[in-house]
């Protein structure tokens, strides 16, 4: 049973292509959007043209959702934080209820008010620092995802000092953005990679499965883990081994747990989550890294139990942020059985070997988990498919 099937959501995206045939196709180009580097390869129907949309629309997106620019909408709110409220576009407003439905369903483990102790740590900034005890706590108090007021297009962010930040979904939703485009673009095939959020769409030109490396933790620059097997999917992997700084021999990585205040620590060193939704890939593989194994395991079977209601927005009119027709994401998700996570295996220095094998793996959600220890453990689709049983 699919419990992503019943929650859906109405996206608006700009989409304003204009193409001619019988273009000379256009190397992948790499841009640097969102603070990370990002590719986009659309193969043979790669054109200037193609890319410049994208990436254009990709920068459109940056400069709306960054916590950087002080002229970006999310840093508008924050600035009005206690004071009043702030009119966002139709965008912003839908990602960021996007957000709070997640906040909702993990009981806040995934929560877009987190800002305070961001910018706190500055992980990954030059900045970076162990604040001390009183700081966490001061910005807990700063923490709630509830406290978010939505009026129409208004947010308002009823105490001084709290802070959005959507950075733990807003390049999943880019992702789903792009795939969008490129679908309506005509594109047969294309590879996304936004910061190591990925989206293969479309069919190889041999019709054989895409192949996304999923990093072993111990050894990410030279080592893979698991080879993934896919059709058309999302993967999104969060890590303690991409943003981090050591301190007293205590490394201190980028997934701030808001409950604590503190990276969070559970024995956990990557959480990678598989749908065709890149949105959700990138809320749940921070969300369940957060709950941490038994927790975000029982969270998938109270989720494929429940039934979720549609959340979405209507825009009014034609803005520069929405299109001519509607997208629409359907989240599904893989056969979760009360063992999915028991017998888990063993990874060495060369990972696990590829299996060229993804039997219901077309319109699955399944998550991956990889311990301290380097054990790895998966929801039952994934185990079936590459031999984990």
């Amino acid at each position: 049973m699919n419990f992503f099937a019943r929650f859906i959501f109405i996206a608006f995206f700009t989409v304003s292509l204009s193409f001619v045939s019988c273009r000379k196709a256009e190397a992948a180009r790499t841009e640097l959007v969102f603070g990370t580097v990002c590719t986009v390869n659309a193969f043979d129907d790669g054109t200037t043209e193609l890319y410049n949309s994208l990436f254009e629309r990709l920068h459109s997106m940056d400069e709306k959702f960054s916590t950087s620019k002080s002229n970006s909408e999310i840093e508008k709110i924050n600035a009005a934080a206690g004071k009043s409220a702030v009119e966002i576009s139709d965008e912003v407003l839908f990602v960021l209820k996007i957000a709070l439905s997640f906040a909702e369903i993990t009981n806040g483990a995934f929560d877009p008010t987190v800002g305070p102790l961001v910018k706190l740590w500055g992980i990954n900034t030059e900045y970076a620092r162990v604040p001390e005890q009183w700081e966490i706590d001061n910005a807990l108090k700063l923490v709630d995802w509830s406290r978010v007021k939505i009026e129409e297009n208004k947010v308002f962010l009823p105490v001084e000092g709290m802070r959005l930040d959507l950075g733990g979904i807003v390049k999943g939703y880019a992702a789903d953005v792009l795939a969008f485009m490129v679908k309506e673009a005509g594109v047969k095939r294309a590879v996304i990679d936004l910061g190591g959020n990925i989206y293969v769409a479309g069919k190889k030109k041999d019709r054989s499965l895409w192949r996304v490396g999923v990093k072993n933790p111990q050894n990410p620059e030279h080592s893979t883990a698991i080879t993934l097997s896919l059709p058309e999917n999302s993967v999104v992997t969060s890590g303690v081994y991409e943003r981090f700084f050591i301190k007293d021999n205590i490394r201190y990585h980028h997934i701030i747990n808001p409950k604590t205040g503190y990276p969070v620590d559970n024995g956990l060193t990557s959480v990678t989550i598989v749908s065709k939704s890149s949105t959700a890939c990138d809320a749940l593989s921070t969300s369940l890294f957060i709950l941490g194994m038994e927790k975000g395991f029982a969270l998938l079977k109270q989720l494929e139990r429940q039934n979720f209601p549609t959340a979405g927005i209507t825009v009014k009119e034609k803005t520069a942020d929405s299109t001519d027709g509607m997208g629409m994401w359907l989240f599904g998700s893989g056969a979760v059985n009360d063992d999915g996570f028991e017998n888990p295996v063993k990874l060495t220095a060369a990972g696990l070997p590829f299996v060229e094998k993804a039997d219901g793996m077309a319109d699955c959600f399944n998550a991956l988990y990889i311990d301290s220890e380097n054990y790895l453990y998966s929801t039952e689709d994934l185990k079936k498919c590459y031999g984990m049983s």
